[in-house]
């Protein structure tokens, strides 16, 4: 009974130590309870389990911030509330950064009554005034201790699993931007466009090296088309153009409108080119050392002609968070990120092979066993020495010893050299076994890689040993029968629809061709000519539902799109795959659509101490 806590706690009392009273000795006895309970192992995991099985997230907006224009980017989680097992990662990427900012704040819990009886039941034992004493002290360790301790844990391994959620994204959309389409060794003019500036016109040669450079002043508000018109069909007879490359940004549409009606030969290619990164580049010490006699103007314009003809060349001198294919990629933990990119441009690098007597310095860095220091070595000898004559000729390169020979030997490529091999992906230490071949079919190597019927004629078993297998004997007559061969897909033209230039163009219901510029967990961007992406939500993105938007597009892929919502103020688009868009509700800019999703409902409470001691003074009329 109470009388006898009072009289417990009264021998507790001591001033040296500053329980004064007998309410400050209980005090203090329900403080050390709560740290107990707060530190019990078991309790930790069940009310650990308990945020993640029945936590809700919920945002609240802070008033005095809701009416700025930075805020509206966010307007969508002003009041928002769901599961955190259920909350995309991409959202909660969002949510943190609009905490961040200070637009909102952010709480994660379960129902406190279920998390509180979860405790009382493993702590709180009978009925009695010391019980209720020991309730006491297990609710302040909840509030107090437990739910800001495993808050902050919920929001830490959330954040931990919403970055690689992100990072996979960005990688997988990388992975498609370095592997697009090379036009390959042709002369290009690239056009960067502008209004009042000009736009910057360049001439490069197969190689990618500039010839010449000047600016155009075809659009508003100079209008010289005529004169414009005669430079360019000048320079695309002088230089021997076969292809134009036109920049995606700012008055690209008015430019490309203008390249097609001056009387171009058909056979000249015109395409549309993502600039996005260029300026980056174009300032980028990389950028200096190519052309310290120009400005950033015509480095931009040149990044955007060498991106036509060979994308992952020239993307590779760009950091990869500036080409503008990630999701909340600022967000997220930039170590782990930089590792996941790097590991992709290594990847594709390796794939592709490179030219060792072409490589800039930045593509040679990502090759196996090579990186920065190698790589500038690899520069400075071919320039100093001339052209590489055989990949064995690179051990004569100033550090480059036996093992990094090894590792990158195989993904180097010389096509011109005497030993047709090293064109090929074989690596030099399999060079005997490929010439035993030649000698077992009595013919030479270039004989073996130009004939399919000498290669039918080998019995690949006949060359297994301990230290080559049938699978690398495999891939060795694959290499021979298409050496050097580019996994890349062949290039195609790709044109935007004729008369929309704008955002105010775009008509409810209107068809268009796309191309996908970045695919996030929501859905996919789409790239319709009007300077502004559209979002194609993962529920417009087929007619049968999906839950990985990957598995239904990917970066640079064309489709075509209808248009089911324009928010010009916005700048917003929304765009439908779907055969019948209109079927049911269009999908808006995610997540407006998603608002339905409703926190799951909590299991109800086992019944609190203070219920059970209610109930029992009810029944006696106590």
């Amino acid at each position: 009974n109470q009388a006898d806590i009072n009289t417990l706690a009264a021998t507790f009392i001591d001033a040296e130590k500053g329980v004064a009273t007998e309410q400050e000795a209980l005090d203090g006895a329900r403080d050390i309870i709560a740290e107990w309970v707060s530190e019990n192992q078991e309790a930790r995991q069940k009310i650990r389990e308990l945020f993640w099985s029945e936590g809700v997230i919920e945002a609240m907006v802070i008033k005095s911030k809701s009416e700025s224009e930075e805020a509206q980017k966010f307007k969508d989680y002003f009041d928002w509330k769901e599961p955190i097992q259920k909350t995309p990662s991409h959202r909660l990427l969002a949510m943190r950064r609009a905490e961040k900012e200070g637009f909102i704040t952010l709480n994660i819990e379960p129902a406190e009554e279920q998390a509180i009886a979860l405790l009382e039941k493993q702590f709180v034992k009978g009925i009695s005034k010391a019980s209720e004493q020991v309730s006491m002290a297990v609710k302040d360790s909840y509030k107090r201790l437990l739910k800001p301790s495993l808050e902050t844990e919920i929001r830490v391994e959330s954040k931990m699993k919403a970055d690689t959620d992100a990072i996979q994204v960005f990688a997988a959309n990388l992975k498609k931007l370095l592997l697009a389409s090379p036009l390959g060794k042709k002369r290009v003019l690239a056009l960067d466009p502008g209004f009042r500036t000009g736009t910057k016109l360049v001439c490069l040669d197969e190689q990618g090296a500039l010839l010449f450079d000047t600016v155009l002043y075809q659009n508003e508000p100079q209008r010289e088309t005529a004169k414009s018109a005669t430079i360019v069909l000048g320079l695309c007879d002088r230089f021997k153009i076969e292809a134009i490359a036109i920049g995606n940004g700012t008055a690209s549409r008015e430019t490309e409108a203008f390249v097609k009606g001056i009387g171009l030969p058909k056979e000249i290619l015109i395409v549309m080119v993502n600039e996005s990164g260029a300026s980056v580049y174009s300032a980028s010490e990389v950028a200096r050392e190519e052309f310290p006699n120009h400005d950033v103007t015509v480095r931009g314009a040149v990044s955007i002609g060498r991106r036509l003809k060979d994308p992952l060349a020239e993307l590779v001198k760009i950091d990869p968070k500036s080409i503008g294919v990630g999701q909340y990629q600022h967000d997220v933990d930039q170590i782990k990120l930089k590792a996941g990119l790097d590991d992709v441009v290594v990847s594709c690098v390796n794939s592709v092979g490179v030219e060792l007597n072409t490589a800039s310095k930045e593509l040679l860095t990502y090759v196996s066993g090579l990186g920065p220091q190698l790589a500038k070595s690899i520069v400075e000898y071919r320039n100093q020495h001339g052209a590489f004559e055989d990949r064995q000729a690179l051990l004569k390169v100033p550090r480059l010893g036996e093992k990094a020979f090894e590792q990158c030997a195989g993904f180097l490529r010389i096509r011109d050299s005497k030993n047709p091999l090293d064109a090929s992906g074989v690596h030099p230490e399999r060079y005997e076994l490929v010439q035993q071949f030649a000698a077992d079919l009595g013919c030479t190597i270039k004989d073996l890689m130009t004939s399919a019927e000498l290669r039918k004629k080998l019995d690949l078993k006949k060359y297994i040993s301990d230290t080559v297998g049938l699978p690398t004997l495999t891939d060795i007559l694959t290499e021979l029968e298409k050496p050097g061969r580019d996994p890349r897909e062949k290039f195609e033209v790709f044109e935007f629809a004729e008369g929309v230039h704008e955002i105010k163009d775009l008509k409810i219901g209107m068809k268009l061709p796309g191309i996908v510029t970045n695919v996030t967990a929501f859905g996919a961007f789409v790239d319709v000519g009007v300077h502004q992406d559209g979002l194609v939500h993962i529920s417009h993105l087929s007619d049968k539902f999906i839950k990985d938007p990957n598995s239904v597009v990917a970066v640079q892929q064309k489709v075509h799109v209808t248009v089911v919502e324009v928010d010009i103020p916005r700048k917003r688009i929304a765009l439908s795959m779907k055969s019948d868009p209109f079927g049911t509700t269009p999908a808006a800019n995610a997540p407006r659509q998603e608002r339905t999703a409703k926190p799951k409902a909590p299991v109800k409470a086992v019944e609190s101490m203070e219920d059970k001691l209610a109930a029992l003074r009810d029944k006696f009329k106590r």
